[in-house]
């Protein structure tokens, strides 16, 4: 059947967060639920070519996970004190929070409880709800694999040492708990905007859907937290430019060169809505309420040729005063060589080769600002860097072929 292994993929984007969530609920151990998540999902490679895709794949799954999970006990001769424990943990009424039942999000809230580093919570969410790789997330992190594969075992870790609860936070509890969540929500969106994984797809709208959804229900929960409305903006007014960003050949289309005819207006007008309703308050912005604005600033200019350069330098003067992270830096500096010119921004660029050394988007921006100095070797050199580094399949396929436009011009 051609069309199983399709199924199985749209099972694993859509159904893996379910899966993980509601074996984590039942068994209160995340290598259980993750492993047995994945047994369930190799069983359906095995069988679905044969006995056809169920009629409810994600039921299909979580009924074959638990059972996976199940005989693993047995296996570990730990059946009857473990399995009774889940049985109890299953049977318990929902808890009355007074918050929006939802398993995923129940996961991401232990996930990030603060008992872990914030780094921590973010890769084990990007793991376990996110269903990323842990390649894909050590390239997130620009970190080595096996350093992010111990970071994740050492949480899993914790968690079951630690018996971290599997709930969301107490109304009263949220706000100090949400931070790590807005985190971890904004790197799985970035994941599925920019996805890095060499067999996936360039964009991952499975990954930006549930990042968005998620966010509306924390949104749902504290409508008045300034830096949920900022990063719901902000995920809204980059996702109405997605099927602008990626050109019929599979190249990765920068903002500049976008048909913005083809950007979504409802996000846009949303995410602006967002934006000016955090505006009105009075209240000093947070980072991503900023680059929120950032955003709506782009999406305002009909072409880009109308693009208010000199308010995005403001705003990211105002970023670097709360965030002093290189990347915002080097975004700083491509808003700067719109308004002073190359020369200016390279000098700044170059100020952070150290901390960006094996971030691909560092040596894209050097070989561009180099190309408009007339460096070409030069522009060449910085090109090659990006495409070893780069790990988006329409971003490579984009970057080459400046390379080689640039090889056909000298």
């Amino acid at each position: 059947m051609s069309d199983v292994p399709a199924a199985i993929s749209a099972a694993h984007r859509g159904e893996w967060a379910r899966v993980v969530a509601s074996l984590a609920k039942r068994f209160g151990d995340l290598d259980i639920a993750e492993e047995a998540a994945a047994e369930a999902f190799a069983t359906a490679v095995a069988r679905w070519p044969e006995d056809g895709v169920p009629p409810n794949p994600g039921a299909w799954l979580t009924t074959t996970a638990n059972r996976k999970a199940i005989d693993r006990l047995r296996r570990e001769s730990k059946r009857d004190d473990k399995h009774r424990e889940a049985q109890q943990a299953y049977a318990e009424p929902p808890e009355p929070l007074g918050v929006i039942d939802d398993e995923r999000l129940r996961l991401i809230f232990t996930c990030c409880h603060p008992a872990l580093a914030l780094e921590t919570r973010v890769a084990l969410t990007l793991r376990m709800i996110g269903g990323l790789t842990v390649p894909e997330i050590a390239r997130a992190f620009l970190v080595q694999e096996t350093t992010m594969g111990q970071r994740i075992s050492r949480a899993k870790g914790k968690i079951k040492a630690a018996k971290i609860p599997y709930r969301v936070p107490a109304a009263g509890d949220l706000p100090e708990r949400v931070s790590g969540v807005l985190a971890v929500l904004f790197l799985v969106f970035n994941e599925g905007y920019l996805a890095t994984g060499p067999d996936t797809d360039p964009v991952r709208r499975e990954l930006t859907g549930e990042a968005i959804r998620l966010t509306r229900l924390i949104h749902a929960l504290l409508p008045d937290d300034g830096e949920v409305t900022g990063l719901l903006a902000l995920m809204l007014l980059t996702e109405a430019r997605r099927t602008a960003r990626i050109s019929a050949a599979g190249e990765l289309v920068p903002l500049g060169e976008q048909d913005r005819a083809a950007w979504d207006a409802e996000l846009i007008a949303e995410g602006h809505a967002l934006v000016r309703a955090r505006l009105a308050t009075g209240v000093p912005p947070g980072r991503y309420q900023i680059l929120a604005a950032v955003n709506a600033v782009h999406t305002s200019a009909r072409k880009v040729e109308e693009t208010d350069w000199s308010q995005v330098v403001a705003l990211y003067n105002q970023l670097t005063r709360i965030d002093r992270s290189p990347i915002v830096a080097l975004n700083r500096a491509i808003a700067v060589a719109e308004l002073d010119g190359p020369e200016v921004a390279l000098a700044a660029v170059d100020r952070l080769a150290e901390s960006l050394a094996r971030y691909h988007a560092y040596h894209v921006t050097r070989a561009d600002l180099l190309r408009r100095l007339g460096r070409a070797d030069e522009s060449r050199a910085a090109l090659d860097k990006a495409v070893e580094f780069a790990g988006n399949s329409a971003e490579i396929a984009y970057l080459t072929r400046r390379r080689d436009e640039l090889d056909a011009g000298n």
